[in-house]
């Protein structure tokens, strides 16, 4: 199988790992943690953390040709996924069994689809993007590169989240709302008009609180 590497090693990274290794498409090899160089050395789910990224050499010399960026922070995995590309890396998919994904949606390469999600017919699902779990994506939404999709949120159809935008825990977004680039959008919020770039929004209706 081809080789495989995880750049971080949080709770999200071990959720890309259990995925991988459900899809059987790829060998993890392992893990690389740039925050805490305490664990390097040591083991997650019965792989290693090699170190930092001064393991890139090491891991392409492994025979490792393909990523998963595993950090939640979204501009961070854009910016660690541009990397590994610049390496000759190739970024892979991980997307769950259990996922419920419609026959013509375009999911492309970094993107991560958590157990119990679904996403419905006409979406665009763009690169580095996670899916999380148990979260719906109804018909014709497209979610820009590096976005998040919390567990548990609900996009209604024809819905555009922007790139590195983070919708929160359980969040519900109406029907053709547009949401801007790098926004904030809090557990639990309930949008139902249009969101502007780098903000912070949050409520019942949701309501822009600071800028970013």
């Amino acid at each position: 199988m081809k080789k495989i590497a995880i750049w971080g090693a949080s709770g999200h990274a071990m959720v890309i790992v259990d995925i991988l290794r459900l899809q059987e498409d790829f060998e993890v090899v392992g893990y690389l943690d740039d925050i805490n160089s305490k664990r390097h050395g040591t083991m997650l789910q019965g792989l290693p953390i090699f170190g930092g990224r001064e393991q890139l050499t090491r891991l392409r010399d492994m025979g490792v040709g393909h990523f998963i960026i595993g950090v939640g922070h979204c501009e961070a995995r854009l910016e660690l996924a541009d990397q590994v590309k610049l390496l000759g890396f190739e970024l892979a998919s991980a997307v769950h069994p259990s996922a419920v994904i419609a026959s013509d949606v375009l999911i492309k390469p970094g993107t991560v689809v958590a157990a119990g999600a679904v996403i419905n017919p006409g979406c665009e699902i763009g690169e580095n993007v996670i899916v999380n779990t148990s979260s719906s994506i109804d018909h014709e939404c497209i979610l820009g590169d590096g976005s998040h999709v919390s567990p548990g949120a609900h996009l209604a159809g024809r819905v555009v989240v922007g790139r590195a935008t983070w919708v929160g825990l359980g969040a519900s977004i109406s029907d053709h709302i547009t949401i801007g680039n790098g926004t904030i959008v809090g557990a639990g919020s309930v949008v139902v008009r249009d969101l502007p770039d780098n903000v912070v929004a949050y409520g019942n209706p949701a309501r822009v609180r600071k800028s970013r």
